[in-house]
């Protein structure tokens, strides 16, 4: 509609100024330095859903950081759509990766640097922005809710406790979250599907105390060496997981729907040379797209121990420890792989030395319906942005959320996502650029309008 476009135009540079200050918040939820930051910001997102329109906005305390919670009920009798985002981020290291401050957020070459910037920042944003497009033009066509939390990036862990004590509150036909990707600006694309997420840390202990390389070296088990040897131990040649009974529940995909996975654009050379490495990596038999999408992965997300400062100490240690993810599939149950997981690396530690493994978070696959009247809207939307109708893909992601919502809440999700893949979420220069967070603002309004012509 003229109206929403017109008044985006005119308020550009302060939708733009706005979500640049709450870059500057360093909203960082695993670090516990950082827990007034994450309050600042949970109250800077609560009076910018009221600038934007809300008749009333909370910050909700949680055991942990708080969540944020706005409504525009416009009719009762109307459609309700609850948004969700999160305002918490990633921690920013490696610091000396970056090339301008993580909290310090520039533009160049069109996108803005910064961490949150996409995940989710920016795009959380983009509907309390299009919120006051609806608003401030009287064309709010169904009744908003809006929920932004503040533990995502450490596993929602208090978000399924607010859900159960606030079911009312939060009634609605559809959840709408804008925290995943698109094929490109050329190719709009709309995710139908999340992984899950076994999150793990495993702990390997040897002598009691660290020892001389020389003195002990060869003649009591180094953590370090064993732990490698563990972890190797993981997959086989062909990069299939090892652990027993880790594929049992995977949900295969007929040929039909492989095919269709793999007819969405992708140039595989361009893709190696964006990450700078010589050929691609992963699990003998499937595609780059069905490896990110459609099968589940271990990986390791970090690993310690012994001595690390400058220069040189020849000591052997005590203990070696990792950080070890596994993305999950349709029917994996991130408890039951997280046992799984815990029973095999016990089984394998060699009698040197003793393993204690900690399940931190997880969450469960997803699959949304692609023949439902929301996803209907959002492709409808998509295409009266873009001009072409959107892809239907798979992400290769967690949301742990989504599959909570429709548990605790019985409600589906929308993922309406505008960032691209080569956004550096997660990872040192992180950015968004500025025309898809424009583009993002101007499209949520449609799927609102066609989403109540139901």
């Amino acid at each position: 509609m003229q109206a929403w476009k017109e008044y985006q135009d005119q308020n550009k540079d302060r939708f733009l100024d706005e979500l640049l200050d709450l870059l500057r918040i360093p909203s960082v939820s695993a670090d516990s330095k950082y827990k007034g930051d994450v309050a600042r910001c949970a109250e800077a997102v609560k009076e910018h859903m009221l600038k934007a329109g809300c008749d009333k906005a909370e910050v909700c305390p949680t055991a942990g950081h708080p969540i944020v919670f706005g409504e525009k009920i416009v009719d009762p009798a109307l459609p309700t759509v609850l948004v969700y985002g999160h305002y918490d981020v990633q921690p920013a290291d490696p610091l000396n990766l970056w090339h301008s401050g993580p909290f310090e957020p520039v533009i160049k070459d069109g996108k803005i640097f910064a961490r949150g910037a996409c995940d989710d920042k920016g795009q959380m944003f983009m509907h309390i922005k299009a919120l006051e497009v609806m608003s401030k033009t009287n064309t709010l066509s169904c009744n908003v809710k809006i929920m932004i939390e503040g533990e995502e990036e450490v596993g929602s862990s208090n978000l399924g406790k607010f859900l159960e004590d606030n079911k009312e509150k939060l009634k609605a036909d559809i959840v709408l979250v804008s925290d995943t990707s698109m094929i490109s600006m050329e190719h709009p694309s709309i995710e139908s599907g999340l992984r899950g997420l076994a999150y793990m840390e495993v702990e390997v202990t040897g002598p009691n105390r660290d020892l001389h390389s020389g003195v002990y070296g060869g003649a009591v088990a180094n953590p370090i060496n064993i732990l490698c040897k563990m972890i190797a131990s993981l997959h086989d040649e062909n990069n299939h997981i090892t652990v027993a009974g880790f594929y049992d529940k995977v949900q295969e995909l007929t040929a039909a729907e492989r095919k269709a996975l793999n007819d969405a654009p992708f140039d595989l050379k361009e893709y190696a040379d964006e990450l700078g490495v010589k050929e691609v990596w992963g699990e003998k038999g499937y595609t780059t797209l069905e490896r990110t999408g459609i099968r589940p992965t271990l990986d390791v997300n970090g690993i310690w121990g012994g001595y690390t400062g400058e220069g040189a100490k020849t000591v052997l240690p005590s203990k070696a420890y990792a950080k070890i993810s596994m993305r999950l599939v349709p029917n994996q149950v991130s408890g039951e792989i997280s046992d799984l997981f815990t029973k095999h690396f016990e089984s394998i530690a060699p009698a040197g030395v003793q393993v204690k493994v900690t399940a931190h978070h997880g969450g469960e696959p997803v699959v949304t319906p692609t023949d439902s009247h929301a996803y209907k809207a959002a492709a409808k939307a998509l295409k009266t942005t873009f001009g072409k109708d959107p892809i239907p893909t798979r992400g290769g992601g967690s949301i742990p959320i989504i599959a909570l919502f429709e548990r605790t809440l019985g409600l589906k999700t929308v993922l309406l996502g505008f960032g691209l893949d080569n956004d550096n979420i997660h990872s040192p220069n992180e950015k968004y650029d500025v025309v898809n967070y424009f583009k993002g603002i101007e499209t949520i309004p449609y799927f609102h309008k066609y989403f109540s012509e139901q």
